[in-house]
């Protein structure tokens, strides 16, 4: 039988699987960080849910990131602060992603056309 860190790298050797992991590594590296700040706090989730006024359940699905629906920023300052943290937003720049924006935004487009 695999362990888990065989059949990682198992499935990461196909490209479709990577290039996924790879787009939601952002994403789930987020809520670890809540997760891991909540458990170092020694607050269980249900806790969380009674300070910020919703159920154990929201936080669980919260925490576990991919739902339906992206948590508002007035939800993930809520939880932030029921640890006692303020929420930091910050962009940071990816050469790799710039330059390919920039390379898509050299075609001529409708709003940048200038009059004669």
């Amino acid at each position: 039988m695999l362990t888990h860190k065989e059949l990682k790298a198992r499935a990461l050797e196909r490209p479709d699987v990577k290039a996924e992991y790879e787009r939601l590594d952002e994403e789930f590296s987020f809520f670890d960080a809540f997760m891991k700040v909540r458990a170092a706090a020694g607050i269980t989730q249900a806790e969380v849910a009674e300070r910020i006024g919703t159920t154990q359940s929201a936080i669980a699905r919260l925490e576990s990131g991919g739902g339906k629906h992206s948590p508002s920023l007035a939800t993930l300052q809520k939880y932030a602060h029921a640890l006692g943290c303020r929420l930091e937003l910050r962009l940071v720049n990816d050469s790799r992603k710039v330059n390919d924006l920039t390379n898509r935004s050299r075609g001529t487009r409708r709003n940048d056309r200038r009059a004669p």
